[in-house]
Order: structure tokens, then sequence, then C-alpha cells
């Protein structure tokens, strides 16, 4: 994304400007338009000035967590709830926050609300910020004239998501802290351990076994090149997370993440879980089904199950059902499907899919709570195999000590 700053006049002929984020100019001037706003000067926001900003806020910028915005949604679903005027509550949430990023996106939407555009438009300003699904079921509510049950949906989804990121982070904690802690000991062993041994074992003149003369080239060759190696580690780091981001590569990895074991089909369960879960609130919001799977699609964190969901979208266009077009793309289990035709043909979809989410919701739960006991196992086996290639490389030679020496 990059900044651009902009001159316009809005619907009622008014000189605005500001500053706006897009991947090129052409999507600020369609992002602007948008929101009513016909530009007049575009172009790239300066960079030698701060823009209001502090030095400190430039080298550490700060973030909008999502407990905020879940805040955010909690609070507007209240205010607007008890029927105030818009501009009235985001200037009143705007004086109450302490975080000074999204106190400036409040104003910002505040005054676009002042310009005279809409919510869903101000807010369209922030892509950053507020994601598609978010300005998707703000528009229906301000469209349905129930924008309160608008956050609401919000502040719930997000606090699911929430949740589940916890427990997959919680899930995670143990084994990725074992592993770095054999990584940190590997990595001692290999530079200050084996070298001494090795000192010791010339010395001597001891005949050493292979698996002894193995471990020493591996700490030599480690010694002697580790500026290459990390060079090779970092470069080999920044190509994978290049090629993850472009279109192909994305899609590549997370059809790959779907079939790790162990975590793979919790990485699938939490995709379709948030699809159930998301479509379902638009469904209940009214928003049209080929929308909203195509929003769906790009929120549910997995561009391969995104992917299918998309064509999902294109098959309903059309004009195929719901239900056949879930079926072509074989990411449901059986029984989702016939809750998918039977919602379909009484009407009550939201609901059906409701009970899926809370199916895959539990899913996730249950492999959340036994991935610690199933990745134990093999993290002690993985030690053994170290401990094993230690005490033949090393301690090995060490029992021949004494005929080495006479």
């Amino acid at each position: 994304m990059t900044a651009f700053a902009y001159k316009g006049r809005n619907g009622e002929g008014g000189l605005v400007d500001g500053v706006i984020d897009a991947s090129d100019i052409d999507a600020a001037a369609d992002t602007l338009l948008g929101s009513r706003i016909t530009p007049i000067e575009l172009k790239p926001a300066e960079d030698d000035v701060l823009g209001g900003r502090s030095l400190k806020q430039i080298l550490i910028p700060e973030t909008i967590t999502p407990i905020e915005l879940i805040t955010f949604s909690r609070q507007m679903y209240n205010l607007t709830k008890a029927g105030l005027p818009l501009d009235r509550s985001i200037r009143g949430l705007e004086g109450s926050l302490t975080n000074p990023a999204m106190r400036a996106v409040l104003k910002s939407v505040a005054q676009g609300l002042e310009r005279g555009n809409t919510l869903s438009e101000a807010m369209s300003l922030h892509p950053k910020v507020f994601s598609d699904l978010f300005l998707s079921l703000v528009r229906v509510g301000e469209n349905t004239g129930r924008l309160d049950l608008a956050f609401q949906d919000l502040a719930k989804y997000m606090e699911i998501e929430r949740t589940t990121s916890k427990q997959l982070k919680s899930a995670t904690r143990y084994p990725t802290f074992v592993l770095m802690a054999m990584a940190g000991a590997l990595a001692v062993i290999t530079v200050f351990v084996i070298p001494a041994f090795s000192g010791v074992f010339e010395k001597l003149g001891a005949d050493l076994p292979w698996q002894t003369r193995a471990l020493i080239g591996a700490s030599d060759f480690a010694v002697g090149f580790w500026p290459l190696l990390l060079g090779l580690i970092i470069i080999g780091y920044g190509g994978f997370q290049f090629w993850v981001r472009t279109p192909r590569g994305g899609l590549i990895w997370d059809r790959f993440r779907l079939k790790i074991p162990l975590v793979g089909t919790i990485f699938e369960r939490i995709a379709l879980a948030r699809f159930a879960k998301t479509f379902a609130i638009m469904g209940r919001s009214g928003v049209p089904i080929v929308t909203s799977l195509n929003v769906v699609s790009e929120v549910v964190g997995n561009k391969f199950v995104g992917s299918r969901i998309a064509g999902m979208g294109a098959g309903v266009a059309r004009g195929e059902s719901l239900y056949l077009t879930a079926q072509r793309s074989q990411i449901f289990l059986p029984l989702v499907l016939q809750m998918i035709a039977v919602g379909e043909e009484s009407g009550n979809l939201p609901e059906l899919l409701d009970e899926v989410s809370d199916f895959y919701d539990g899913e996730v739960e249950y492999d959340l709570s036994r991935l610690t006991a199933s990745i134990e196992p093999i993290l002690i086996m993985f030690i053994a195999v170290l401990v094993l290639i230690l005490a033949l490389g090393v301690f090995l030679p060490i029992w021949d000590l004494g005929a080495a020496a006479r």
C-alpha cells in the first residue's frame, strides 16, 4: 500500500483534502470516486513531512489490535442502538481512545461523515483497518436501517476469531518452545562442545569412528562458514516470504498446509468455520449470495479454500444452486452439504450455517486440545534421536579413551 495525498470536491461541491492508502494511483482514484469525492489533484504523499507524527511514531508505529476493533464495534452497537447521531458517536469515541492510530482513523471517519459521506464510504478510506467483511456489513446495516445489528454481529464474529487464534497459539506454544530450546542446545554443542572434543581427540591421535568424524566435519563447516549459512538462511526465508505473497505461491502453500500431518485438518476446519460463520452473518444481514461468497473467499484465511469458495460464487452467478456448487468444490463433509441443501430449500440457510459453524468450531477445539498430546511423542523421539547421535559421535570415542591414551 502507498499513501496518496488528494484534493477533490465532495457531492455538495465543497473542497476536501486528505491522505488515502491504495495499491496504486488508479485504485486511489476509484476509492475516492466510490466515496463520492471527485479528485482534482492526486499524488504520492510527501515523504519528507512527518504528517503530524512524532519521530517515535514513525520508528515504532502504533498498531490497531483486534481487541480495539471489538471494543469499537461493541461501543458502536450501544451508541447506534440508543439512537445517537453517527458523527457525534464517532467523535465521542475518538476522544476516549489512547491509541493514536485508532484515534486518527476515527478522526478521518468523522470528517468523512461531516463531508456527507456514509459511514461505510468513510471507513473504506482505511482498508488496512476495516476489512471487506466489515465494510459490507456496515453498508447493509445502513441500507436496512439496522446498523446496530451489523456492529453486534461484527463484535461477535471478531470475538470468536480472537478466541480461536488464542487457542491455536496456546496449543503451539509448548512445541515451539521445545523446538527452540533444542535448536539452541544443538547450536551450543556444534559451536563449543564438539570443537573441544575434536582438539582432545586430535592430540591423542585416536582412530575416530565415522559418526564422530561426521560430527566434527559438520561442526568445522558451521564454525568456518557461519556467515554463509546465516546469509543463506536469511535469503531463503526472504525468498519464501516473497513467493508466498504471490498469487500462485500463496495458493500452492495454503494447499500444502492443509496436507501437513496433525495440523492440516485444523487449518482446514478453521477456514471452513470462518466460511460458515461469515456466510451466515452476511446472509442474515441480507447481503446477496454471490456478493457474500466473494467477500467470504477473502476472509477465510486460506487462499486454496478461498479459491474454491470464489468458484462457488461464480457457479451461483451462472444460475446454479448453492448445494451443487458446494458439492463440486470438494471441501465440505457430506453432513455439511446436506445441511446446506436443507437450508437452501427451506430458506433457513443462515440458521443452518450457524450450526455448521458450531460443528466446525467444536472440531477445532477438540483437535487443538489433543494437538499437544499428539506432538509430545514426536518431540520425545526427536530428542532421543539427537541424544543417540551425540552419544555415538561424542561419547563413543571417550569409552575407548584409555586405549587411545596408551
